[in-house]
C-alpha cells in the first residue's frame, strides 16, 4: 500500500538450558526463572494463535494497569523479518492482522479509537481501494469498513507538500484534536513508514490525550527496535534519539516477536505476563524451535545475537 498516494516447540522451564558465563547478568536472571518452574508459552505456529496470545497478553497487561504497551511481530510469516515484504504488501498485511487483533476487544469498540499513520491510511481502511498496476497497488477491500464499530483517527495529515517533499510545513495539526473526552483507550497503527514524523504525533498522543487522563494506548507494529538498536544516528535524526531516550523505556511488551536469521537462526518471543524466551530455530526447519533461554530481563538484539543464540 502505498500512502502517497491522495503499506513450536512446548517450552517447560526444565528444557531452558541457562548460558553460564561467570557475571553474564542472563545466567543469574535466567537461574531465577528455572527456579520458579512454571511452564512458557509455546510458540505459535500459525497466525491465529499468535493473535490470540497477543489479545490474551495485552489484556492480561490492561488488567495489571500498564497504560503504554507494544504488540511486534512479523507479517511476512512468523520466522521472517519485518522487511522482508515490500512496503506496501507489508503495511496491507499490517491493517489485516490489526483488524483480527482488534476483534479481541469488541465489546471495548465504542470507547477505543484506532490511529492509522495519516489520513490517506484512514481512508483505505474504511473505503478500501482499487487496483493500480502502475503504481504497484492491489485492490483492497474496506478492513475498517461500515461493520466496524471503532472509532477512527490518525497521526499525521497528509497535504500537497507531503506528498512532494515528505514535510508538512505548516501543518499545526496534532493527533489529540480528535480525542473525545469519551474515548478509553488508543490503538496506534503501525507508525513506521514515516517513523519521524508518526512516532513523534505518537508521542504528542500519549502526552497530552493518554497519560493526563490515565488512557492506555497500544502501538501495534510500530517496529520500536529500529530506534532502539540505532538505526536512526542521532546526529542527523534528534527528534528520534529523544523518543528512544525519553518515550521507549516507558513501553512495556505485550507481545512480542523478533527473528534472527544467519548460521545460528532464532527468535526473541515474550507474552505478557510471561518472561523473555530466546528459541533456537533448526536450520533445516525454520518451524522447529526449541527454548534455550528465559529471563524476566528484557535482552538487547545485540545481547541475542551475539551473546546468548551463539553460546546456545
Amino acid at each position: 500500500m502505498n500512502t502517497m498516494q491522495l503499506q513450536r516447540c512446548h517450552c517447560p522451564t526444565a528444557a531452558v538450558r541457562v548460558h553460564s558465563k561467570a557475571g553474564n547478568r542472563f545466567a543469574v536472571a535466567a537461574t531465577k526463572r528455572q527456579a520458579g518452574s512454571a511452564t512458557l508459552l509455546e510458540f505459535p505456529s500459525e497466525y491465529d494463535t499468535a493473535i490470540r496470545q497477543a489479545q490474551l497478553a495485552t489484556k492480561a497487561a490492561l488488567a495489571d494497569g500498564l497504560k503504554l504497551l507494544e504488540v511486534e511481530f512479523p507479517v511476512s510469516g512468523l520466522a521472517a523479518s519485518q522487511g522482508d515484504g515490500d512496503g506496501q504488501t507489508e503495511m496491507n498485511e499490517c491493517m489485516a492482522y490489526l483488524r483480527k487483533f482488534m476483534n479481541g476487544f469488541a465489546d471495548q469498540a465504542q470507547a477505543t479509537r484506532v490511529f492509522f499513520p495519516d489520513n490517506v491510511e484512514l481512508a483505505i481502511a474504511r473505503s478500501g481501494q482499487t487496483s493500480d498496476p502502475s503504481a504497484g497497488r492491489r485492490a483492497m477491500d474496506a478492513t475498517f469498513g461500515s461493520d466496524c464499530d471503532f472509532r477512527m483517527g490518525y497521526l499525521t495529515k497528509q497535504s500537497a507538500a507531503w506528498a512532494v517533499l515528505g514535510m508538512n510545513f505548516g501543518n499545526t495539526f496534532q493527533p489529540s484534536d480528535l480525542v473525545k473526552p469519551d474515548d478509553a483507550m488508543f490503538v496506534v497503527a503501525y507508525p513506521s513508514f514515516n517513523p519521524r514524523e508518526e512516532l513523534s504525533a505518537t508521542r504528542q498522543l500519549w502526552d497530552a490525550a493518554a497519560a493526563p487522563a490515565d488512557r492506555p494506548l497500544i502501538i501495534f507494529n510500530g517496529e520500536l527496535d529500529r530506534l532502539r538498536g540505532g538505526y536512526y544516528p542521532g546526529l542527523f535524526f534528534p527528534e528520534l534519539a529523544k523518543l528512544t531516550a525519553e518515550f521507549l523505556p516507558k513501553v512495556e511488551a505485550a507481545y512480542y516477536i523478533h527473528n534472527f536469521k544467519g548460521t545460528r537462526p532464532g527468535v526473541l518471543f515474550r507474552a505478557y505476563p510471561g518472561p523473555w524466551q530466546v528459541l533456537r530455530r533448526s536450520p533445516i526447519d525454520p518451524d522447529a524451535t526449541q527454548c534455550v533461554w528465559s529471563s524476566d530481563t528484557r535482552p538487547s538484539l545485540k545481547e541475542v545475537s551475539l551473546d546468548i543464540l551463539p553460546n546456545a
